[in-house]
């Protein structure tokens, strides 16, 4: 009888701990900040990945989040719509960048603002663009090089 007990209590240990670990991941994934923000659309030639839920950064920090991502099957062209921190005024020059947090971390949007006065607006489109280079774009260009 004392071993049901002592079963009990681990198990219930146990089952506490694993809803601790959920609410970290959850508060750590900060999964409420694409409410109150406002959208603007991207579009590239190579979104190296990139899908919705991944973080849009400036610096580092995050400021918002990638709400959708669709095929343009008029342009071949990957559209991204991203939904930013409604403090966070971008200059209308802004450049986006699809980049990823090392060789096996996933994609993320970096936005580089510009310097104009004039901002972005929701349902703005960024048209400062660079397409993803992958690590093989990168070697067969190297290659490239070498044999000349």
């Amino acid at each position: 009888m004392g071993r049901n007990i002592v079963e009990t209590i681990v198990g219930g240990a146990v089952l506490a701990v694993a809803v601790v670990f959920l609410f970290q991941l959850l508060s750590a994934a900060n999964v409420s900040t694409t409410s109150g923000g406002y959208e603007l659309e991207v579009r590239f030639l190579k979104a190296g990945g990139l899908q919705s839920g991944a973080d849009v950064r400036v610096a580092g920090i995050k400021v918002g989040t990638v709400v959708a991502d669709r095929l343009d099957t008029q342009m071949f062209e990957a559209v991204m719509t991203i939904v930013i921190d409604p403090e966070i005024q971008l200059p209308s020059d802004t450049k986006a960048i699809v980049t990823g947090d090392g060789l096996l971390g996933g994609k993320y949007l970096r936005l580089e603002p510009g310097h104009e006065e004039t901002v972005l607006s929701a349902g703005d489109r960024i048209t400062n663009v660079e397409d993803f280079v992958s690590i093989e774009d990168l070697v067969g260009r190297a290659l490239f090089l070498a044999a000349n």
